[in-house]
């Protein structure tokens, strides 16, 4: 460094050629590149583009494949061996196992002091590695809490409902969406099945019947344990509408009594008074008194009102609003 001026600062083409000097002396070429403040990268391409000569860097690490494991006893067994052996498994009781099983299987019957690592070459060599399981999104169960609700669209409750068809000899179902404030039917789905992927459409038909999908607080949904409620496919669509689904604890209908109130009413006043001789008298049946029942049936906790004209009366300010607790 004498030939610099203290107060000049190397270049990079002298600091490559300090670098070059004590390299050619026998110090590591990274260490000489970090003191003397050049990457290696640069150093490199420098010297590269002087001298034109391709640089070929050689792979220095990992240990060659050995070819064959060996026995406790220190016998050796070759690869193919041990292919033979995972080939033998796989056509056997442990046709099921995956890769870690299968090392299991080698050290307990064969005696083979080998690792899962290796298995797995072997076996993705043998085209036998089962497919990976899809990891399945787990979703936080939420019991059902004590709420005060003191306006619509806060808390909505769904059920399923059985209807019999005597004529056919079989049955329908009819999932019911309820505001437990107005006590309406905001939609409902009828049919000889129902599986998750109605109620996640019976949901998302509520969301736009109530307008609902632009606002900040959406209504929490209450249900049942059913198997259509606690499916990942109504839970994922639950997360991607934003909406908070709570469960009641089992043998606990009361925390669910709407939705039950209004199915023991449709029960006593429509299902029992009828007689279907088919599915398609059965779905205009149970129609019409849904009709009936948000338009003109009068219902003792609502003002002696039907929950349409609860909900009129309500918006223009002739009746006191309610408080319900659940």
């Amino acid at each position: 460094m004498e030939r610099f001026n203290k107060k000049e600062k190397p270049g990079l083409s002298d600091k490559i050629e300090i670098a070059d000097i004590w390299i050619a002396r026998g110090y590591p070429a990274a260490t000489v590149l970090r003191i003397v403040g050049v990457h290696e990268a640069t150093y490199y391409y420098r010297k590269q583009r002087k001298s034109d000569i391709p640089i070929v860097r050689q792979y220095k690490g990992g240990r060659p494949i050995q070819g064959y494991s060996c026995t406790v006893d220190g016998k050796r067994v070759s690869d193919e061996q041990i292919k033979e052996y995972l080939l033998e498994l796989i056509t056997g009781e442990e046709n099921a196992y995956g890769y870690r099983k299968l090392t299991l299987c080698l050290q307990r019957q064969h005696h083979l002091v080998i690792n899962k690592k290796k298995v797995y070459r072997l076996c993705k060599e043998l085209g036998i590695l089962s497919p990976q399981r899809k990891i399945r999104l787990t979703y936080p169960r939420r019991l059902a809490n004590n709420r005060q609700i003191t306006h619509s669209n806060q808390l909505w409750e769904i059920d399923v409902k059985y209807g019999y068809i005597a004529g056919e000899n079989r049955f329908f179902y009819m999932m019911c969406l309820i505001d437990i404030y107005d006590r309406m039917v905001i939609d409902y789905h009828i049919g000889v099945t129902c599986e998750a992927r109605h109620a996640v459409e019976l949901v998302q038909r509520g969301l736009w019947k109530r307008q609902q999908f632009e606002t900040a607080m959406k209504p929490v949904v209450r249900t049942d344990n059913g198997p259509q409620f606690i499916s990942h496919a109504f839970e994922k669509a639950c997360a991607e509408f934003s909406l908070e689904h709570e469960r009641i604890p089992p043998k606990t209908p009361n925390k669910n009594a709407h939705i039950e109130s209004f199915h023991a009413i449709l029960e006593r006043e429509c299902l029992q008074r009828h007689e279907f001789m088919n599915y398609q008298e059965a779905y205009r049946v149970v129609v019409d008194f849904v009709l009936f029942y948000n338009h003109r049936r009068i219902h003792g906790s609502l003002y002696d009102l039907s929950p349409v004209e609860f909900r009129k009366q309500l918006s223009v300010g002739t009746i006191k609003p309610l408080e319900v607790r659940v």
